[in-house]
């Protein structure tokens, strides 16, 4: 009779990833950067633990948006106060901070729960194709 074994949060040995966002799908980019912040590739993946490793994603800038997206694609916050609804297109937002696209993208793909925050902050987006994480020598991932 095999016994299951469970994961232990001391047991847990991160990676490091990276991935080239030049003209891939922001959708498809973002699935495949939730699966591995949350270590659902790995065959010691408990939904309960934070057992996911870090990722890079560089080219943000290049990121491709199908179909009509980059026009009527809108991001929506408030304030608060009357009148304090700000709505900005997407194509403005890649302009001015294309880091934030992808990371909108990944927030919501990963689960609304307390591990959340944990996930995001092994999450490193840089816009162009320079990062300072080579002495951790990231294998790279290929969307």
């Amino acid at each position: 009779m095999n016994k299951t074994t469970w994961t232990r949060p001391g047991q847990v040995t991160r990676n490091w990833y990276i991935v080239d966002a030049t003209d891939v799908p922001l959708g498809r980019l973002a699935s495949v950067l939730a699966v591995y912040l949350m270590g659902k590739h790995k065959p010691n993946y408990v939904p309960n633990i934070d057992v996911g490793d870090f990722v890079i994603v560089i080219n943000a800038e290049k990121v491709k948006l199908t179909g009509r997206k980059q026009e009527y694609l809108e991001y929506v916050s408030h304030s608060g106060y009357p009148g304090g609804q700000k709505k900005r297109k997407v194509k403005h937002v890649i302009k001015q901070k294309p880091e934030y696209v992808i990371y909108h993208a990944v927030r919501g793909m990963l689960p609304k729960n307390a591990l959340r925050a944990n996930y995001l902050k092994r999450l490193k987006i840089y816009a162009g194709s320079e990062h300072p994480h080579e002495a951790q020598n990231p294998e790279k991932i290929e969307v």
